[in-house]
């Protein structure tokens, strides 16, 4: 069975050294889900905007890997009102 190590770069980095043993990507992919969801949690206080987050997803044999990223940014339509508003 393949082994994933799920690495996460926020700041504080934090490196898996003990992976886990998934059947499959797809396994993999909802594992890293459920863990995201749980760190992102976790770091509700530490967040802010302009911050970046992710979770980068290796498979120990073949080194292929995903990751799922988070960006905090203002979105477009919010930036442009506060650009009409401070026109105005």
């Amino acid at each position: 069975m393949p082994k994933y190590f799920f690495n996460v770069n926020d700041g504080l980095n934090f490196a898996d050294d003990e992976g886990l043993d998934c059947a499959s990507l797809d396994v993999a992919l909802r594992e890293a889900v459920r863990y995201a969801g749980s760190l992102l949690k976790e770091s509700g206080d530490r967040l802010h905007l302009g911050d970046t987050w992710s979770l980068e997803v290796t498979e120990e044999a073949t080194a292929s890997a995903f990751c799922i990223d988070l960006r905090i940014r203002p979105c477009l339509a919010s930036a442009a009102k506060d650009v009409r508003w401070s026109a105005a």
